[in-house]
């Protein structure tokens, strides 16, 4: 299902759920292979159905920040995650992923080095700016060594605006991976950026 007409990567509070049929779902799973996921685990997180409840709001420094709690169904994986739009690095650890660092921040198109990353977005994604989330292994911890470079907006697919993200990922061995991941999106009201964030029940 499309976004409505009045979302933008500006505010993409909501319910979505991943769309295999559009989504590069051979780069996802090979993204996971070489993070370090066994066999067993892509197979059950390829065969589910990923939902995110995201909420996204300005804390009260001003800062964008979006909250998103991942569910995976059937099988039970859930993770939740806290971005502050700030490009500060931010270690974390669960099950899914492990021990990694994060960085996120709202950036404009000609910034990004990676043109499959910068590339395929609406005019007002590309005015707005995109949502960059970039995750590096902690090689200390976990002992391997991957990086993730995803953006975040609103694309036109199949002639609907729908919510994707485009993914590169550069393996241990040097490896390189690019995908995209679209999602439908549900029916949940939109939350304004300058006051406190909804709670979305899964």
């Amino acid at each position: 299902m499309a976004v409505p007409t009045n979302m933008s990567i500006l505010n993409i509070s909501g319910k979505f759920a991943s769309n295999k049929s559009l989504s590069d779902n051979e780069a996802s799973d090979d993204i996971l292979r070489l993070q370090g996921m066994g066999w067993v685990k892509r197979k059950i997180i390829g065969a589910g159905t990923l939902t995110l409840a995201i909420e996204h709001f300005k804390n009260a420094e001003g800062v964008e920040c979006i909250n998103i709690e991942q569910t995976l169904n059937p099988g039970g994986l859930k993770t939740n995650d806290e971005r502050v739009l700030d490009w500060m690095e931010k270690p974390k650890e669960d099950s899914v992923f492990g021990a990694t660092i994060g960085q996120n921040r709202r950036v404009k198109a000609e910034e990004i080095e990676d043109e499959y990353l910068s590339k395929g977005w609406t005019a007002d994604t590309l005015e707005h700016g995109l949502i960059q989330s970039r995750v590096v292994s902690d090689t200390a911890k976990s002992g391997v060594s991957w990086t993730v470079n995803q953006t975040w907006g609103i694309e036109e697919v199949n002639s609907e605006r729908r919510y994707v993200r485009h993914m590169y990922m550069k393996g241990p061995k040097g490896e390189e991976v690019r995908g995209r991941l679209v999602y439908n999106y549900g029916e949940l009201p939109i939350c304004n950026l300058d006051s406190k964030p909804y709670l979305f029940i899964l």
